[in-house]
């Protein structure tokens, strides 16, 4: 993943540092700032003391000046050191989101990539990532695809995603490669640079493939929709007419692209209060669903009216309708469905019902695509954390996390259940009643010293705790050691008595340790009781966790 490295740099180095920086930036904003701290110590080690680390996530941080920013100098740089590790003449495609700086980075990228010999494209307008990753995979000759986008990072971030010629997110070695190629770029005021480069003025590539989904034929819903300042929205809206669908309503607060998310405190969906705009619009209108997209589009929320209320479906509850939904709607034994070690273990049971092919990968959607075998045909795929990628028997349309082929799923999904007379709540009852009640819940525990992470990992690596809210732990998976056919992660998975389980891994975006939590119980008799105890159970659980961890 991304993050941060320290540079090593000393503090009566860091005026010089600046110095140097400021006489190759481009940008005059970013310029004034440094001249405004040359004698602020604090303020420089902030920029230079560390800086942006290019990992399998690319880039992300907050705008400003200096290494540890994101600005035009760290993205000429990565441009650079992405177009050493290509192909000459090979073609690239650029997207980028309604973002601070968003489009000036994708065209400092397409300069760099053209003077270095490649081929940029770059679109003429924000587009969501899922079309910037589908047009990747489409071509033979395109050789990578950036998307500079921070997805539902605050406001004053930015972003900068890598995709390889297959469509996918970059993994291991290709990070690593690209990074140390980073670390030889010059100055970049001395880089060749480009111009002239061909745009692209739409998305309806992507809009022919993701309409044509075959997943149901029902299309009497009514939805209200969200794209939560972002860049959805047009591409949404043309998705479900091209799919015959009823235009959904659009939060009219929320409609347009702006960086500065006004209505939301942070603008990701999981987070509490991001939805209250458009579940009192969904009130209003009697809606049968409400969707969220995120800035990017690529992850997607869904809520549903109940007789208490409107409520938001967790990922792993959205997961599991929608893998259902796909077997359902696609035939043979070579069909692949993946989820990650830290999301429902639903999908299996799902997978073996349907008799396909099931998989599991590390967090994140660089790992879910490249899960199984050359004989499988990957169907679906999803993370708890709101991403899902759908397919019908020709495979997945998108190598990555696609926010609205799952809206149209979930649209195809709901129209079909209310033909039935059913709702998506009826058929999550079906569901725990057939494959037992599988209750998810997370924790997370943020802290000020990343050393407090490293620590509390090495405390439960060396003392592992001997039960959790009452149940034993039977065996403990170290996921730092090669298994399961998985590459090595720093993270631990408990397995406890009465089918539960717990995976406590660092986050790879922020100064978090983060633990994911299941029950599965057997449903014999009233739904609400065992969903009342399931979650009982959870919040046992997220307590000893609390205790063990503090």
């Amino acid at each position: 993943m991304s993050g941060t490295r320290a540079n090593g740099t000393r503090a009566n180095d860091l005026r010089a540092r600046a110095e140097e920086w400021m006489a190759q930036d481009p940008d005059p904003e970013t310029r004034a700032e440094l001249q405004a701290i040359l004698d602020d110590r604090e303020a420089l080690s902030a920029r230079f003391g560390s800086r942006l680390e290019f990992g399998t996530a690319g880039l992300r941080g907050e705008l400003g000046a200096g290494p540890n920013r994101m600005n035009r100098v760290t993205v000429m740089r990565a441009a650079a050191g992405l177009a050493a590790r290509l192909p000459a003449g090979g073609r690239v495609i650029i997207g980028f989101d309604a973002r601070h700086g968003s489009r000036r980075f994708a065209g400092d990228t397409a300069a760099v990539l053209s003077g270095a010999g490649l081929r940029p494209e770059v679109f003429a307008d924000p587009v969501p990532t899922p079309v910037l990753a589908h047009f990747t995979r489409t071509f033979d000759d395109v050789v990578a695809g950036v998307m500079v986008t921070a997805s539902h990072n605050p406001p004053r971030d930015n972003g900068y995603k890598v995709y390889w010629s297959d469509g996918a997110q970059i993994v291991p070695p290709q990070d690593a490669e690209i990074s140390a190629a980073i670390d030889a770029v010059g100055r970049v005021d001395e880089l060749p640079l480009g111009s002239g480069w061909p745009v692209h003025a739409g998305a309806d590539l992507y809009l022919d493939a993701v309409s044509s989904l075959r997943l149901g034929g029902d299309r009497d819903i009514s939805i209200v929709y969200t794209p939560m300042h972002g860049v959805g929205r047009d591409v949404l809206l043309a998705a479900f007419e091209r799919a015959g669908f009823p235009a959904p309503v659009v939060v009219p607060e929320q409609a347009d692209p702006d960086p500065d998310f006004p209505t939301v405190a942070f603008p990701n969906p999981e987070e509490p209060g991001a939805l209250d705009l458009a579940l009192a619009l969904a009130e209003d209108r009697n809606a049968d669903l409400v969707i969220a997209n995120d800035p990017d589009a690529d992850r997607c929320a869904v809520a549903v009216p109940s007789p208490s209320g409107w409520r938001t479906l967790t990922g792993d509850e959205v997961g599991g309708l929608l893998a259902e939904h796909v077997l359902r709607h696609t035939t043979g034994e070579d069909r692949l469905a993946v989820t990650t070690i830290v999301s429902s273990s639903l999908l299996r049971s799902i997978a073996a019902a349907h008799r396909v092919r099931f998989a599991e990968s590390l967090t994140g959607f660089k790992w879910i695509m490249k899960a199984g075998g050359p004989s499988d045909r990957l169907v679906f795929g999803y993370e708890e954390a709101l991403g899902y990628s759908v397919g019908d028997d020709r495979g997945v349309l998108v190598n990555d996390k696609d926010g609205i082929g799952a809206a149209l799923a979930v649209a195809a999904l709901a129209a079909d259940a209310k033909r039935d007379g059913r709702t998506l709540l009826d058929l999550l009852d079906e569901q725990a009643r057939k494959y037992g009640l599988h209750a998810t819940s997370q924790l997370s525990v943020r802290v000020d010293d990343l050393s407090l992470i490293t620590a509390a990992m090495s405390r439960l690596r060396a003392a592992p705790p001997a039960e959790l809210a009452g149940r034993t732990v039977e065996s403990i998976d170290d996921l730092a050691q090669p298994g399961d056919g998985l590459p090595p992660t720093n993270g631990l998975r408990f397995r406890l008595a009465g089918d539960a389980r717990v995976v406590i891994r660092p986050s790879g975006t922020e100064p978090k340790l983060k633990c994911y939590l299941e029950v599965v119980l057997p449903v014999e008799g009233d739904i609400v009781k065992a969903r009342a105890r399931a979650a009982a159970e959870l919040e046992a659980l997220r307590a000893a966790l609390s205790t063990v961890l503090s």
